[in-house]
């Protein structure tokens, strides 16, 4: 009997520390996952608060996060155990998915540019008059949210792909502990960020000193220009990564060409940069995977509003 137990008291020892090295595991993989995703994850948290940008100051929290709840579904509830049944059963379905995702970012960017440059707005915005606000809120909370869904998708993707060689526990473990610390992450930042005129507001009425009061001024009137700035890298953010992942989409599945083209002059800009070749050079290639984006995008939304006549103009009838 005592052999036995001590026997017992070994398998416990041996199954706790092959546990401790899987939860050891996990936290480095996840650690570098996220690292990688890195970009994607910029790429949020600036295209995030324009979904809250002139609506009402008290609705701002709650729309964000209604916005985070929506983010953790689509990353606990739906991608997660979708990319854990592709990467075990169907890998070679996760790029053409991809690939519809930056189809789909890539037609938002594209038509929030037409819409810039003067091109039909398509829903209604917040140039024109909202009758009906609960619902416009809906509204703005479900595109975030498809939004969100695309962009998590290619996080968890990024992810997965680091991991592709680890056991399906370690898989799980990574992919999880990805999803909520990147939506804490980012739905923290942009909570501060659309909060912070209202703080300034506070200082510039309240702060102790002279110096705190000016900062609090300041401030106040640099949120607008901060909020159109990140309207705009939120624009240019779903071109880049739409773009980037047809690109590399397409080399996946054997069309070289495009991607070879785009990286062929990232390597030239760098080779004659020199000192600033690598910073350079990264931006040539986020700027042709925007261009390519654009192009695309454009192409979906004209066949979408002029060829099948999906959507109308704001103000028209359906």
């Amino acid at each position: 009997m005592p052999g036995g137990l001590v026997a017992l008291l070994d398998d416990i020892s041996i199954i706790a520390r092959t546990a401790a090295a899987s939860v050891d595991d996990i936290g480095v993989a996840a650690s570098k996952a996220g690292t990688k995703a890195a970009g994607v994850v910029i790429d949020d948290a600036a295209v995030t608060p324009g979904y809250v940008t002139g609506l009402d100051p008290k609705r701002e929290l709650p729309i964000i996060w209604k916005i985070t709840r929506g983010s953790l579904f689509n990353k606990l509830l739906i991608l997660l155990p979708g990319a854990l049944l592709l990467s075990e059963f169907l890998p070679q379905a996760i790029i053409w998915l991809l690939m519809a995702g930056g189809a789909y970012l890539s037609y938002e960017g594209a038509e929030k540019v037409i819409e810039k440059l003067g091109g039909q707005k398509h829903g209604e915005t917040l140039e024109d008059p909202i009758e009906d606000p609960v619902e416009f809120e809906k509204e703005r909370v479900a595109g975030a949210v498809r939004t969100d869904l695309i962009l998590s998708a290619e996080i968890m993707a990024i992810t997965l792909n680091e991991v592709a060689a680890e056991d399906l526990l370690v898989r799980a473990g990574v992919l999880a502990l990805v999803g909520v610390v990147i939506t804490v992450v980012v739905y923290g930042a942009v909570a501060l960020i659309v909060k912070m005129d209202d703080v300034g507001l506070h200082l510039a009425k309240e702060g102790i000193t002279k110096a705190g009061r000016k900062f609090g001024s300041w401030l106040v009137h640099a949120m607008p220009k901060l909020l159109t700035v990140l309207s705009v890298v939120g624009t240019v953010a779903m071109l880049w990564v739409g773009g980037g992942i047809i690109l590399h989409g397409l080399a996946e599945i054997g069309v070289h060409g495009p991607e070879h083209w785009v990286v062929g002059i990232e390597e030239s800009v760098s080779a004659i940069a020199g000192a600033a070749g690598g910073v350079l050079g990264w931006l040539t290639f986020a700027g042709l995977s925007a261009l390519v984006g654009l192009v695309l995008g454009s192409v979906i939304v004209f066949v979408l509003h002029k060829v099948l006549h999906l959507g109308h103009p704001t103000g028209a009838e359906a």
